[in-house]
């Protein structure tokens, strides 16, 4: 329950650099798989597009993966997600 908890999007300090983009990485990778919580690949998405963002560069590549995997209006609802989730944080 701990890792959940420190992986949970609203209560995990994700400050800047290399471990924000990590600690973003594994939400993207908990969604993909549905590790936890159901899958959901808008929400992987968005977390890989994040992570990307701060730098880690294999959700680069998952976040292409998965893209290839949904509808246009799926990665567009994604990206304002994350646009979101940037100026809320």
């Amino acid at each position: 329950m701990a890792r959940l908890e420190m992986l949970d999007s609203n209560a995990a300090p994700f400050g800047e650099g290399l471990a924000a983009g990590d600690m973003l990485f594994e939400l993207g990778i908990m969604y993909s798989v549905g590790r936890d919580v159901p899958v959901d690949f808008v929400s992987a998405h968005k977390w890989f597009n994040l992570a990307a963002a701060k730098g880690n560069a294999e959700a680069i590549r998952l976040r292409r993966e998965i893209a290839d995997q949904m509808s246009d209006i799926e990665i567009a609802a994604a990206q304002r997600a994350a646009r979101d989730w940037l100026s809320a944080h």
